[in-house]
């Protein structure tokens, strides 16, 4: 049997997604930048395409550009963002997305900005307090602070971070890869100035995702070469993917109640069976459904001699699963979340991710593969 709990990395194509991109890919071929009637056609199609997303996100199609995923949207967002307004001090987490990380690190060390860290206690979650007074106790800010995170599964109250960046004439940018489609958005009143998606993350392809400029700020490209995307960022557009991406989150919404509760209830009864069945186990991040995406479950097992094995044995027994972040794969540096929350380095942690196409008897199998591990030897 495999098992394929690694939905957080990547998710499996949506047959429905697969079609409608293939239907595209047999007959249009014409590029969308060309003036001739094959060119006009695929036009069309972004344009659908992107008019299919600003209608579920309740916002303008003009404020929507179509990037190569998540890392690249997260990128422009936060170079473009602080640069073209000469933002001085930038605010994050520890635990951010390297996409987020990285590129404000890179800010700092070239002497653009000053970065700040917001604290946050042991689950994940974010001291708003500290937040405020990082806010008012300096220069107009750039806030980057995702929704959810993608190795703990804590939300963060976007809503709240919002109504603090408007109170403080901050810029918000927010990561949303792993909730995009799977909570709704409502861009008509979210005061967020950047918010990102990932297609492959909502059950359609990978290679393409958005970026989403509110209309009262203005940035700059940060890929230049041509006119495409309102000449916001050069290059020939991933006209596949995009089809692909409107598609899958179009059906995200339509199934997402019912994905809800569905995945959910996955959770919840693997984190009971993980609890009958392991002695010691501890979740990382918060739990508590109104706290935690109902995608990710994070579990630190009991220390074990073979602890630096449990992936590969995992594996082995037909389980796909993650050790943390899936950019952060192959590194052996640890996970800087689970170091961020200061997790027992001792214990092995392995990161559970859940779809649509999971089923309580996948969970019963890992569950009693899990079991198996963990009944070998203890370190001395």
């Amino acid at each position: 049997m495999r098992v394929y709990l690694d939905n957080a990395a990547t998710t499996p194509l949506d047959k429905e997604v697969l079609k409608a991109m293939y239907e595209v890919m047999e007959t249009q071929y014409g590029n969308p930048s060309s003036i001739h009637a094959h060119g006009r056609e695929v036009r069309t199609l972004i344009e659908k395409a992107r008019k299919t997303v600003a209608g579920l996100l309740h916002a303008s199609p003009s404020e929507f550009f179509f990037t190569s995923g998540g890392t690249e949207a997260d990128n422009m967002a936060i170079r473009c963002g602080i640069i073209d307004h000469g933002i001085k001090h930038a605010i994050t987490s520890s635990i951010e997305h390297h996409a987020v990380l990285h590129t404000l690190q890179a800010l700092e060390k070239s002497g653009v900005i000053r970065l700040s860290y917001v604290n946050i206690d042991l689950k994940g979650s974010i001291d708003y307090k500290h937040l405020e007074e990082l806010l008012s106790t300096n220069d107009r800010s750039f806030v980057s602070l995702m929704h959810a995170n993608n190795e703990l599964g804590t939300l963060t109250d976007i809503e709240a971070i919002g109504e603090l960046c408007e109170q403080y004439n901050a810029i918000y940018h927010c990561d949303t890869v792993q909730t995009m489609g799977h909570y709704p958005h409502d861009l008509s009143k979210l005061k967020v100035h950047f918010l990102v998606c990932a297609a492959h993350k909502l059950h359609g392809p990978k290679g393409v995702g958005f970026l989403y400029i509110n209309h009262a700020i203005k940035i700059n490209p940060m890929i230049f070469g041509g006119s495409q995307e309102r000449n916001m960022r050069g290059g020939t557009e991933n006209v596949y993917g995009i089809i692909g991406l409107a598609k899958s989150l179009e059906i995200a919404y339509e199934e997402m109640e019912k994905h809800h509760e569905y995945i959910q209830g996955l959770k919840t009864y693997m984190m009971e069976e993980l609890v009958k069945n392991v002695p010691g186990i501890e979740f990382n991040g918060e739990t508590a459904p109104e706290k935690s995406l109902y995608t990710v479950l994070n579990v630190s097992f009991p220390e074990m001699e073979m602890a630096e094995m449990l992936l590969f044995s995992l594996d082995i027994a037909g389980i796909s699963a993650s050790g943390g972040s899936a950019c952060s794969s192959g590194t052996n540096i640890g996970s800087h979340v689970l170091n961020g929350i200061h997790a027992n380095p001792d214990r092995p942690a392995v990161r559970f991710s859940f779809s649509k196409f999971n089923t309580r008897e996948e969970i019963d199998y890992v569950v009693g593969k899990v079991k198996e591990l963990c009944s070998l030897p203890s370190k001395a």
